[in-house]
């Protein structure tokens, strides 16, 4: 399912886009604005877990394309997100041990675009976010997955531990990349496995990565030191595809 909106402006039309069940993902309002209709929009926020953020009135007149945002303006999702459980089902179908992606505070939505492309042709069974700090899927995210997005679940997640912790009870373990780890050549990288994939700037978080059973990283000969998000998910994936379908068994 495709909304037809991804910026909504104005306290009518984001109130009733709260009550039409559309997926908000951010709700900026107006800083000191605290009358009944912003009061009413709050609550319906809340009710979905929105992101909720009060700004000056500069930030909204940035973000607004028509100048009539009164004090209120809301980014819907471009698509409907999926449930962790949509993924692990997607994997059941298949009869396949899951396969996911965690990405951990993936900001650039052309890098979350070009991870669910790539998540797709490597048959990863889906990707999980966070809510907060991370691109959600907006239509620039969409036009990056090249069509992926819309065969390839994306969950969004308040507590990235938390799920992590869930999933590991149904069989996942997880492995993060990260400079500091073993090559991944040399791990086995089989069965229902989770892909953490840190933020372009910092990394995988230290609460996510203690929660990781192993940390891998890719090698590397040039003269900097990291590669794009996007393009190391990419080479792990293809690792993890390399040793479920086509290593020979030990």
């Amino acid at each position: 399912m495709r909304y037809e909106e991804l910026t909504i402006e104005g306290r009518n039309p984001v109130l009733e886009a709260f009550r039409a069940g559309k997926t908000i993902d951010k709700l900026f309002v107006l800083e000191g604005c605290q009358d009944g209709p912003v009061r009413t929009i709050l609550r319906e926020a809340k009710k979905g877990d929105t992101v909720i953020s009060f700004v000056p009135k500069e930030r909204l007149d940035q973000m607004s394309g028509t100048g009539k945002h009164q004090g209120v303006v809301a980014f819907a999702a471009a698509y409907e997100y999926a449930e962790v459980e949509d993924i692990l089902k997607n994997a059941q179908e298949k009869g396949e041990p899951p396969f996911v992606l965690i990405l951990d505070g993936i900001e650039d939505p052309h890098n979350l675009g070009a991870i669910i492309r790539t998540a797709n042709q490597a048959g990863a069974h889906g990707i999980i976010i966070p809510k907060r700090r991370a691109a959600g899927l907006t239509a620039t995210a969409a036009k990056s997955s090249a069509g992926a997005i819309h065969y390839t679940p994306v969950a969004k997640v308040t507590n990235l531990v938390q799920t992590m912790e869930e999933l590991k009870e149904q069989g996942l373990w997880f492995v993060c990349a990260d400079m500091g780890g073993e090559l991944m050549y040399r791990q086995n990288l089989t069965g229902p496995i989770g892909l953490v994939i840190g933020s372009e700037g910092e990394g995988v978080s230290r609460l996510v990565r203690e929660k990781c059973d192993f940390i891998t990283k890719i090698p590397m000969f040039g003269d900097i030191d990291s590669l794009n998000a996007s393009v190391a998910a990419g080479v792990l994936a293809y690792e993890i595809v390399r040793q479920r379908r086509f290593a020979k068994p030990q």
